[in-house]
């Protein structure tokens, strides 16, 4: 299975009436966990690269060839989509390495503003054959702090669809970024009204602090897309701590930053030999980053 698209995971998803999975990556060992956590559980999962990890390592495109690289030699499909862009020329770069999807999210802007710039990427992302994502009614908790009061409008919300043409919609309905407990309160029937409102999926942000049934009751009233970033950081800093306290010697990171050796994902099928996978070798785009702005197919609105 090679890299697939983030319409096809969630297009199939949404008329099932079931969610699918979409997990935040910071550096290779989460792709490549990401990856055997897929294949261990048979489904197709979504690997998102967000603005934040793109400014921790200074540019998108390592990171980013690496997942595609652990994406086409995975034996799940497994989509690439860029998370929590508020940089339209990042967007672009996304766009030019090979994401098939994008979030673009001027959430914090007044809904005017939100409306205009979102539609502007949308028309220029499906030119490019690229899948658009956006928030309305800001998400709590980007700066630390739970705030689960705010609500996505369904009205708003329609009227937001129409307007900017988006795939899918993030919403506000009682979920927090950045929460490490696990006991937020979804508002299913507001989950139940923007279903109804709009007719493109809808997308959970903050799914880290729902408990495994909150998540399930979510689907089940109309969530399709679930992201999950700080649960996973939450366990990667947890397993990586308890290993170096118990062997305080322990020096190579290889050690404890590698999965165990009966999960850990095949750098090639069984059976097959270096040079019989030459031709499924993934081409990787130019490093888009150190184009001039004028060479960037991608033209943010000025």
């Amino acid at each position: 299975m090679t890299l697939t698209t983030t319409t096809s995971l969630i297009s199939s998803a949404y008329e099932e009436g079931r969610g699918v999975a979409a997990f935040n990556a910071i550096n290779l060992e989460t792709v490549e966990a990401i990856a055997t956590g897929a294949e261990t559980a048979n489904r197709p999962v979504i690997v998102q690269i967000s603005e934040n990890a793109v400014r921790y390592h200074r540019g998108l495109a390592p990171l980013a060839q690496a997942a595609i690289a652990v994406a086409s030699g995975s034996t799940m499909p497994i989509a690439l989509h860029l998370d929590h862009a508020t940089d339209e020329r990042l967007v672009g770069i996304a766009v030019d390495l090979g994401f098939s999807s994008v979030m673009y999210d001027a959430s914090q802007l007044p809904y005017d503003d939100n409306l205009a710039r979102t539609a502007a990427v949308a028309r220029r992302c499906h030119d490019r054959g690229a899948h658009v994502e956006a928030e309305l009614g800001e998400v709590g908790g980007k700066d630390g702090v739970h705030a689960p009061g705010v609500r996505t409008d369904p009205a708003e919300a329609a009227a937001f669809v129409a307007g900017t043409g988006v795939d899918a919609l993030a919403v506000a309905v009682g979920s927090s970024h950045k929460m490490t407990t696990r006991d937020a309160a979804l508002d299913e029937a507001l989950i139940a009204e923007l279903r109804r409102a709009v007719d493109v999926p809808l997308v959970l942000h903050g799914s880290s602090g729902v408990s495994d049934e909150g998540l399930r009751a979510a689907i089940a009233a109309g969530m399709t897309k679930i992201n999950v970033a700080t649960q996973l950081n939450k366990a990667f800093t947890g397993a990586v701590r308890n290993t170096l306290k118990a062997d305080p010697a322990l020096v190579d990171q290889r050690r404890y930053l590698s999965v165990p050796a009966a999960m850990r994902w095949p750098p090639r099928p069984r059976g097959c030999s270096p040079s019989s996978r030459a031709d499924r070798r993934p081409r990787f785009p130019s490093l888009v980053e150190a184009l001039p702005r004028s060479q960037n197919r991608y033209r943010p609105a000025t």
